[in-house]
């Protein structure tokens, strides 16, 4: 797959104009390889970006999941490259949710 496919198949909420995916995932070393990884193979503009989601109540770090969240224009709608980036979610031990 190019980084031709934009990756959204869902409108992004009114006005916004952009559509959050978010690649959740076990660990920080997955979220920053399933960036990177994302990155080479989407031909994103920029690098996603990597934050630590604490589950409710936790405070233990291991605990935490870890998400890349990447923004993309809400009128690109390619389900082959949603389904790509679904498939790069599950090689981390992840998923994909979007927002």
């Amino acid at each position: 797959m190019n980084g031709a496919h934009p990756l959204s198949e869902e409108p992004a909420p009114a006005g916004t104009g952009i559509v959050h995916r978010l690649l959740v995932l076990p660990d920080r070393d997955a979220a920053e390889e399933a960036a990177a990884e994302a990155v080479e193979r989407f031909g994103l503009g920029g690098e996603p970006e990597v934050v630590r989601e604490a589950l409710a109540g936790e405070d233990d770090a291991e605990d935490a999941q870890w998400l890349v969240v990447i923004e993309e224009p809400a009128d690109g709608r390619d389900p082959a490259a949603l389904k790509a980036l679904e498939e790069l979610a599950a090689e981390y031990d992840g998923w994909l949710e979007s927002e």
